[in-house]
């Protein structure tokens, strides 16, 4: 299955979750720094991953990944999506 390429901020962080649900990585493009990276959030079965240009993080229940990717601001903030849904 190919990799789910977006931009942080694109989807939502329960979009992000359940491609990563179904087996897909997601690769988010992030402004870290100043400077534009690519990141790869991913499962294994037992384990989530978010693999950084900098850090490999490692969540083991799925509330924490979620938890981490809205923190990091990987993910859409749920203001952005109100806002989407009342154009």
């Amino acid at each position: 299955m190919s990799p789910l390429e977006v931009d942080a901020g694109e989807l939502t962080a329960e979009e992000i979750i359940e491609a990563i649900r179904e087996g897909r990585r997601v690769v988010v493009t992030a402004d870290l720094f100043g400077s534009e990276r690519r990141l790869t959030l991913r499962h294994d079965g037992e384990t989530f991953y978010c693999d950084t240009p900098t850090r490999l993080h490692k969540h083991q229940e799925e509330a924490e990944m979620l938890a981490c990717i809205e923190k990091m601001g990987y993910a859409r903030t749920p203001d952005a999506v109100e806002s989407d849904t009342e154009d």
